[in-house]
């Protein structure tokens, strides 16, 4: 069936694939070289802000909780204003820039809590402007049959770029010295330099999409008016839900470094094991979801995240403990990240495609956000266990209400 579909629109695709596959590849490439930039200053920024300025635990939680949770009502800002202005690269070109400059940023804070606060909001308003636009880009530029296929391509290749800063960023404290005062201003510098290289990518090699202008002009009230369409509130119930079982990656790496005491130094080394995991499956997974279904695949990565949930409560142990949870937890992100977008894409207009992607992740952005804060807090109370034991069961029920809500003998009424 799915190669028939592809035949019966091969005709009309046919002249605009390599174009297609051009820009989603430039978008990939953007996307690779600002995650080594982002991924170097996440590696090392709990050990510089900790132990670099002793910020308190306390101080550190509110410059995470910046991080985390600033990008998610801008999300909506940014698809807002692509839409409504129908330039999409331009907007998400500014996100690029502004994180860039964030990078800098650090540089002047110094051993302000307050400046570097305000860095990392900085750099996160960059991100939630970029991400809807360049989302929509994918979506704009790929035939629907293919765009689980081309946000698999495009989540590897961000996923290379995530698989490499934290390499990187230890391969310049170890060229500069980790004890020297001037360390952690080296790896700001060039995270800054790589992340100007990402701007200009995409300056140079993104193609816009300019939709035709529509005869409703996009405002509010017909941004709002998605809202009323079922389709698009039954994804919105899934995001929050989905959003409501997945707790900090942060956490889960605690909780494998409290099960197993490993040092301090191999922390930055478990998001790399994920992400080379993530790199490997999402192109697979993508493609698996164009011919298989993509709820299917979303479904059966928020099954591998209950695995990984499962693996830190029981008693496996050791490195068969970090082989089976970190490539889990990889396939959960290649299973569900763009497979997600590309079941939301054919649900939106084209005129609102933007707007209509950043609702869906502002939403699960907002769910993760309280889950994690939830999980927290959980963990200080009743013990890291029992939190865990929580998240897993909640990762099954989330399983099965977005199957209900999603489901196509739903979705077809």
């Amino acid at each position: 069936m799915y190669l028939s579909t592809i035949g019966r629109r091969e005709h009309a695709a046919k002249g605009k694939l390599s174009a297609v596959g051009a820009n989603v590849f430039a978008l990939g490439a953007v996307s690779l070289v600002t995650d080594v930039s982002s991924e170097m200053v996440t590696a090392v920024l709990p050990v510089y802000l900790v132990l670099g300025l002793h910020l308190s635990p306390a101080a550190y939680g509110l410059v995470d909780g910046l991080y985390t949770g600033a990008t998610a009502l801008l999300r909506i800002v940014g698809g807002y204003v692509s839409d409504r202005i129908r330039r999409r690269k331009v907007v998400a070109g500014a996100g690029y820039a502004l994180s860039a400059v964030a990078k800098l940023g650090l540089l002047a804070a110094g051993a302000s809590a307050t400046a570097i606060g305000a860095v990392i909001t900085l750099d996160r308003t960059g991100k939630g402007l970029r991400t809807a636009p360049r989302d929509a880009l994918i979506t704009l530029s790929t035939p629907e049959p293919l765009l689980g296929r081309a946000f698999g391509v495009h989540r590897a290749m961000d996923s290379m770029g995530a698989f490499a800063g934290p390499l990187v960023a230890l391969a310049v404290l170890a060229a500069v010295g980790a004890t020297n005062p001037e360390a952690f201003d080296a790896v700001f510098v060039v995270s800054f330099c790589v992340a100007a290289i990402g701007v200009l990518l995409l300056v140079l090699f993104v193609r816009d999409h300019r939709t035709p202008r529509p005869a409703n002009p996009v405002s509010p009230r017909a941004a709002a008016a998605l809202l009323r369409g079922s389709g698009v509130r039954r994804l919105l119930v899934a995001a929050c839900v989905l959003g409501l079982a997945t707790v900090g990656d942060g956490f889960v790496y605690l909780l494998l470094q409290h099960k197993e005491d490993i040092a301090t130094g191999w922390f930055p080394l478990l998001a790399v094991g994920t992400n080379l995991s993530y790199l490997l499956l999402a192109a697979p997974l993508g493609v698996l979801a164009d011919r298989a279904g993509r709820l299917p695949v979303v479904l059966g990565g928020y099954g591998a995240l209950a695995l990984v949930y499962l693996l830190l409560a029981g008693p496996v142990s050791g490195w068969p403990l970090f082989a089976l949870a970190l490539a889990l937890y990889g396939a959960f992100y290649a299973a569900t990240d763009g497979v997600l977008m590309a079941l939301a894409g054919p649900l939106l207009p084209e005129s609102l495609r933007t707007t209509g992607i950043s609702l869906v992740q502002t939403a699960q952005a907002l769910a993760y956000f309280a889950s994690s804060v939830l999980f927290g807090l959980a963990w200080q109370f009743w013990g890291a266990g029992l939190a865990i034991g929580i998240a897993a069961g909640a990762a099954v029920v989330a399983i099965a209400v977005t199957f209900v809500v999603l489901s196509p003998r739903k979705a077809a009424s």
